[in-house]
């Protein structure tokens, strides 16, 4: 079992396929109804992330063992909708749900200074439908997601053959390090430039934080290049609340320039804070503080 995350995303065409029909033609409750099953596989047949789950549930939230058990399928099923939710909503069904804007003000102010802006987001809840909330900031601003191209080429190709063109734009992450050049030039245009900050990938630089209770490693990149730029730094994250409503959430981060040992600290103490609310959404499913390593 691969005890770092790898990359990539678990998921076939197949899959969206069958999850898209319903949807479209069989309303969002049928796509719902599916996951009962499709959570129920993951928890016997996805092993590597059911266990570092687990461990997640039992050992760091403190969970007795049922609960704990419960919660996997619990997370699982919750992760389906959050995706569910994502095509239906860049699928002219955004109308079908409602949003709560908390903190909106912040980002405002962030882009009133005109230098750009970073959001340090983690794998909680559902980014990527933040665009929408984007939408009603009654500005043109550009969102760019920094991220490995590691996903499946195919199910990004059949998602663009049946939803919008999404608004947030990709900045890939590469060795030669060009991707700086492009974030330096999205803040030059008063841009935002979203970045995720829970996953350390195997053999990449990475720092050590205490996450709770228990030390873990956390990507370097992320908080390294936030501290450094002399731009406004903010968490952001979407969070289902029920079934057809999302909260956003934008919280300021306070820390000295070029300290990103003490911006990871403070995003880790946020990360903490909203897990302890919403405990089934983090959508990390690999062994994050490495206890399964032979």
């Amino acid at each position: 079992m691969a005890t770092e995350w790898n990359g990539k995303s678990r998921g076939t065409v197949l899959g969206y396929k069958i999850f898209i029909f319903c949807m479209k033609n069989l309303g969002l409750s049928s796509a719902y109804f599916v996951l009962y099953f499709v959570a129920a596989y993951f928890c016997f047949f996805s092993k590597g992330s059911t266990k570092a789950t687990y461990y997640y549930f039992h050992k760091r939230l403190h969970y007795p063992k049922f609960k704990a058990l419960v919660s996997i399928y619990k997370s699982y099923f919750v992760f389906g909708q959050t995706i569910i939710d994502k095509v239906a909503i860049s699928s002219n069904l955004k109308s079908k749900f409602t949003y709560n804007f908390d903190g909106v003000e912040r980002i405002k102010e962030v882009l009133k200074e005109k230098k750009g802006g970073i959001l340090i987001s983690a794998h909680l809840g559902n980014f990527e439908i933040a665009e929408h909330f984007f939408g009603e900031l009654e500005t043109d601003t550009s969102i760019h997601l920094l991220t490995t191209d590691v996903e499946h080429t195919a199910i990004r190709e059949y998602l663009a053959s049946v939803t919008k063109k999404p608004k947030i734009k990709i900045i890939l992450i590469k060795d030669d390090l060009s991707h700086i050049f492009e974030i330096n030039a999205a803040l030059t245009n008063n841009e935002i430039v979203c970045i995720t900050g829970d996953r350390y990938i195997k053999d990449s630089k990475y720092l050590t934080q205490e996450f709770l209770g228990k030390d873990a490693k956390f990507p370097a990149g992320p908080f390294v290049i936030a501290s450094r730029l002399k731009v406004p730094v903010l968490f952001v994250y979407v969070l289902k609340e029920s079934t057809k409503h999302y909260h956003l959430y934008a919280r300021t981060a306070h820390t000295k320039h070029r300290d990103a040992g003490a911006l990871l600290e403070e995003f880790a103490k946020n990360l903490e804070s909203m897990l302890k609310e919403y405990p089934l959404q983090w959508f990390n499913y690999f062994d994050f503080w490495s206890v399964n390593k032979k």
